[in-house]
């Protein structure tokens, strides 16, 4: 390819103002970290954007693949550099175009370095009007077939031919860590993402019988967490064996009151996880009305074990949304495959939909030892690390 750089925009860092260093900082570290197998070669700050310097013979394929996974990312462009002279920018325009299929065109320049000779509308006008002689094109500015689009920045200028679209936010790292409950259903993998594009790094954890589910089966836990690294590089995962709570809940609780007693064990789980791994909060993948144990009383009985924040950042949105999100970020055909849920035999033909937290608290009552078994379930955990 022509291009030898890939110049990336961000959007929501720009409002930063005094902390607008921290967060281009982080972005870059999380582009040179998820890039450097990729083909680029150096990352670096110009104002208002970042570029990444290719080497010859990269994968633009692999290298947008990358970028259009990589939360704080709003816009990118595969470009070729210019010094900032109206001669060599007109040229290594014609160059950019020369050879490819298009019969119109037209050239969109912005020009954040204001003492640049030329203002953007003039370089349209003598950018465009060159190509249009020496590669016998036509200009139109509405229903054209190629838009070029020129950047003139401070030390050199970029021109490239189309701009892909990221996912926006924040880079991850930059709003700290927190803790998401992964069931291996098509909600929670959606609700980890969603905190990946406010720059959290998120630490799973998925709570599981052994009894029911053996490696095999745990396989499609591991592939929904991998999936999800391609946003933030690096993830951590929690394998936390529940039966022998579960066996207690069974035993002494009435049916209609088990999930909510298994979501606030859950809870407990998570909390001393989160507290462990130094995390901020946890995050759930609920939405409101969902299912029995997801109303308004059922949540608040079960987040008010947690002495963590709990955010749910699906709580407004429909299903379909949701799924649609999940087809978006590549969880969703993993989270259809067939996999045992650990509570669904706990859940009463009529279980309880207003549940009161003094009621709850009898009832927990009866489970003597189950604060040793939380610890037990914790001390059994397996512990994997994912990398891209």
């Amino acid at each position: 390819m022509k291009e030898n750089c890939i110049v990336v925009h961000y959007s929501e860092i720009g409002t930063k103002k005094g902390n607008r260093d921290f967060f281009e900082m982080k972005l870059i570290e999380n582009l040179r970290r998820k890039l450097k197998n990729a083909g680029v070669n150096r990352v670096y700050r110009r104002y208002g954007r970042v570029v990444c310097d290719m080497e010859n013979g990269a994968d633009p394929d692999r290298l947008t693949y990358s970028l259009e996974r990589t939360p704080g990312v709003s816009n990118f462009m595969f470009a070729m550099k210019a010094p900032l002279d109206i001669e060599e920018i007109k040229k290594t325009s014609c160059a950019l175009l020369e050879g490819e299929s298009f019969d119109t065109f037209r050239v969109s320049a912005t020009r954040s370095y204001k003492d640049f000779p030329f203002s953007s509308q003039e370089v349209n006008e003598i950018v465009g009007e060159y190509i249009s002689s020496k590669l016998e094109k036509k200009v139109r500015l509405k229903d054209f077939d190629v838009e070029l689009h020129i950047e003139i920045c401070e030390k050199e200028a970029f021109i490239g031919c189309k701009k892909f679209r990221g996912i926006g936010g924040l880079p991850v790292g930059s709003s700290g860590k927190l803790l998401c409950s992964l069931s291996g259903g098509i909600d929670s993998p959606v609700a980890a993402f969603m905190m990946m594009k406010r720059g959290c790094n998120i630490i799973f954890v998925h709570i599981y019988n052994s009894l029911q589910v053996g490696e095999e089966l745990l396989k499609k836990i591991r592939d929904i967490v991998e999936k999800l690294t391609e946003f933030q590089i690096r993830s951590k995962l929690y394998i936390v064996p529940f039966e022998s709570l579960q066996k207690k809940i069974i035993a002494s609780i009435p049916s209609r009151y088990r999930m909510i007693i298994y979501r606030r064990y859950m809870m407990r789980i998570l909390d001393k996880l989160c507290m462990k791994e130094g995390c901020g909060g946890i995050v759930t993948g609920d939405s409101i009305a969902q299912v029995a144990s997801q109303t308004i009383e059922n949540l608040n009985c079960i987040f008010e074990v947690s002495s963590f924040p709990v955010f749910s950042p699906l709580i407004g949105m429909n299903k379909e949304e949701i799924v649609e999100m999940a087809k978006k970020i590549g969880t969703y055909e993993i989270s259809i495959r067939p996999y045992p849920d650990c509570c669904s035999f706990m859940i009463a033909e009529h279980p309880e939909t207003r549940a009161r937290s003094e009621e709850l608290v009898k009832l927990e009552s009866l489970l003597n030892g189950a604060d040793e078994l939380v610890e037990e379930c914790i001390g059994r955990a397996k512990i994997e690390v994912i990398e891209l």
